[in-house]
């Protein structure tokens, strides 16, 4: 498990409305990285994700549909997708590309704040390149659990990342 603050986070801001800052969200990864708890034989742990460098990209709506169909080969919109190292050990932890459209039309609908909305898909791209799936209902289950440990970690460790969008 990496030690805090020494996984490398890359941090990309393609939408031109969302303000936030790059090491908010490199101190979140890292606090996730800090409450991870590998799995034992009596239960699946919490998270782990490999060591290396984790690239974070906030997209558009049409970028990240158009990331689904070239690289998934669905054309429909989605919320989150990630990208696994592309070789076991190699130097990377992977991708996670997050709309930063579908999160706030979600919070909007759903009167959630669009920080937090954002921040869970940014923990919900983590659990998925921590081995983590939400396709059946069992899975889904394990996944929103930890979905909701992850980001109780956060606010403990009072690193949830301020996102606005603005102009």
């Amino acid at each position: 498990m990496p030690a805090i603050n020494s996984r490398p986070v890359k941090v990309y801001c393609g939408h031109p409305k969302l303000r936030f800052t790059r090491p908010a969200v490199a101190a979140a990864i890292h606090a996730l990285d800090a409450a991870a708890a590998p799995a034992t034989d009596c239960n699946r742990g919490t998270w782990h994700l490999p060591a290396g460098e984790l690239s974070v990209a906030f997209l558009t709506d049409p970028a990240l549909t158009r990331l689904h169909a070239d690289f998934l080969d669905d054309p429909s919109r989605t919320d989150v997708i990630t990208f696994p190292p592309a070789t076991p050990g190699h130097e990377q932890a992977g991708e996670i590309c997050i709309s930063v459209d579908t999160a706030r039309t979600y919070a909007a609908q759903h009167d959630h704040a669009f920080a937090e909305e954002l921040t869970l898909y940014l923990v919900h791209g983590y659990l998925h390149l921590a081995g983590y799936d939400d396709h059946a209902p069992l899975t889904r289950k394990q996944m929103r659990g930890a979905e909701r440990q992850a980001l109780a970690a956060l606010r403990a460790a009072k690193k949830m990342p301020e996102f606005a969008f603005g102009h």
